[in-house]
């Protein structure tokens, strides 16, 4: 018996040995231009981009930066690389099938977690648009359909690809809602959402006087309310199916001003953006889409959504696809129509990639290329906005997860 487990561990050990010299010992990726995104918006032109570990490690030029030995080389001396894109607004990341209970006008319990499918057919198709991150929310059929999860396209287990859950409440306020039973009218469901928030502030806020000591008696432990603690301590933001100027008008007003709650406004389409001037001296976050477009009765002419929000001083300004309303790997697309419509290239780039980072908190990690910052990138024959860029290479956590070269090449 002895022999028997000797020779099994030194079998083991072999496998184990055989398995770490095939994992790369890094990564290089020399390209044309790095646009980094980061908080001084830096761009760096005939670059190298070191990977090690999961992590992006240095950037720099030939002459600072020296590959280590044993590096894999990526040479693309033509191409842009640039972060990967983030998309706020997503149901493709799980089973569609698990994510749209409508038991209740109100699903405060529920969570998108159990529902993560690594490597679906959807997840790997938006690898091919270089998306490398994306908020799997639940769908929009009632007012409160519980909590989303921030999940990235590669990896092979829920523990390797989620980011952070819960990752947002999912909240719906107009658009879809309304059919339920066949009547609810947005002042009921309005009614209905707030006395839901306020039950959930009222149970965190007894369990902070009692952690806190102001209070004595422990609190009645409720799991339908416990992740709403961390929604009123602002770890993460409520999503909000919004649109239409006068509903989009009551989100921040119910959510954000009189409830303090950190809020993602999602869609924003049609005449939302005349309450623009409101929203951007609010804390709001606003990420855009699908509808990229909308044709304005009073101006008798057609409006580009993102455009409205940027003349009206939103600088918090995203984009999002609403997967798989439009397909994943067209958020760049998504980006592309919105300037056509009016809006600008470079905030139009950031919009689908520091911006969403910043929107659901997880710039610390991707969003940018910085190092120390989690190796999520595309490689990109030019400008992802230009319609004639194909994605070549997307990675996600220092791993390539699609090459065109290897593939059919979807842009």
């Amino acid at each position: 018996m002895n022999a028997r487990n000797a020779l099994l561990g030194l079998l083991l050990a072999g496998l184990s040995a055989a398995a770490v010299a095939d994992e790369p010992a890094g990564m290089a990726f020399r390209v044309a231009k790095v646009v980094s995104m980061d908080r001084s918006e830096t761009v760096h032109n005939d670059a190298i981009v070191l990977v090690q570990g999961g992590r992006i490690t240095q950037i720099g030029k030939p002459g600072e930066v020296t590959i280590p030995e044993g590096f894999t080389r990526h040479e693309h001396p033509e191409a842009w690389l640039v972060p990967g894109l983030i998309d706020c607004h997503n149901h493709t990341a799980g089973t569609l099938s698990d994510l749209n209970d409508m038991i209740y006008q109100t699903n405060p319990g529920l969570n998108t977690r159990a529902a993560i499918e690594p490597e679906n057919d959807n997840i790997k198709e938006a690898r091919t648009g270089g998306v490398t991150s994306v908020l799997l929310i639940p769908g929009s059929g009632t007012n409160m359909s519980g909590f989303g999860t921030i999940s990235k396209t590669g990896g092979k287990t829920p523990d390797e690809v989620i980011v952070r859950s819960p990752g947002s409440l999912k909240i719906a306020q107009s658009g879809n809602p309304e059919w339920y039973f066949g009547g609810n009218s947005r002042r009921f469901m309005n009614w209905n959402t707030r006395q839901t928030l306020l039950k959930a502030k009222a149970y965190h806020e007894a369990w902070e006087a009692f952690e806190q000591g102001e209070t004595t008696v422990e609190p009645a432990h409720n799991p339908i309310f416990e992740d709403f603690r961390g929604l009123f301590r602002k770890e993460y933001p409520a999503s909000v199916h919004t649109q239409a100027y006068q509903v989009l008008l009551t989100t921040v007003d119910m959510l954000s001003l009189q409830l303090g709650i950190w809020t993602v406004l999602d869609h924003c389409t049609f005449d939302a953006w005349k309450v623009g001037p409101i929203v951007a001296a609010s804390d709001c976050w606003t990420i855009n889409g699908p509808r990229q477009y909308q044709f304005d009765r009073t101006a008798a002419r057609m409006i580009g959504n993102a455009s409205g929000w940027w003349k009206n001083g939103v600088r918090k300004l995203g984009i999002n696809t609403d997967a798989p309303v439009v397909p994943q790997r067209e958020l760049s697309y998504q980006a592309t129509m919105a300037c056509w419509y009016g809006w600008q290239p470079y905030p139009a780039l950031k919009g689908v990639t520091s911006i969403p980072a910043e929107a659901l908190g997880v710039y610390d990690r991707v969003g940018s290329i910085e190092a120390g910052k989690d190796a999520d990138f595309g490689i990109w024959t030019g400008n992802p906005l230009d319609p004639r860029s194909a994605c070549l290479k997307t990675i996600v956590d220092g791993k390539v997860v699609y090459d065109a070269a290897k593939s059919i090449r979807r842009f």
